[in-house]
């Protein structure tokens, strides 16, 4: 079982992921051991909405993506070593670098972000 050291890396991994969404959604937290982004008002729902975030817990580092809740067509062609991962709706935890699966979690990531644009679910 990797050790928890390994999670500093893990989280900067999967912080690199929501990082390029940042200019365009509002950081709420950024540090050593969350970075969370919301996006703008939406009328729809009448509250700034969460897209996501990356978040070192105790026994893993949690990656919360809101777009997969709201849309949970993104998800039908997620391969099963990603899905394994879930947890919830909308969580994925890891307990190590991964990069196969960072690679297909940052282009879930992308769609994710497009569909809530393409959705007007935030400006």
């Amino acid at each position: 079982m990797p050790a928890r050291t390994d999670f500093p890396s893990v989280f900067e991994h999967l912080k690199k992921i929501l990082k390029p969404y940042a200019p365009k959604l509002t950081v709420k937290m950024d540090n050593q051991n969350v970075f969370y982004l919301d996006g703008s008002y939406s009328e729809q729902w009448k509250k700034n909405l969460f897209f996501g975030s990356a978040q070192v817990k105790k026994n893993y580092v949690s990656f919360y993506l809101m777009p997969v809740y709201m849309y949970p067509d993104l998800l039908k062609d997620i391969s099963p070593a990603l899905k394994k991962h879930m947890q919830g709706k909308s969580c994925f935890n890891f307990k190590q670098v991964e990069p196969e699966l960072f690679k297909e979690l940052a282009a879930l990531t992308k769609k994710g972000f497009e569909r809530f644009l393409k959705d007007g679910t935030f400006s």
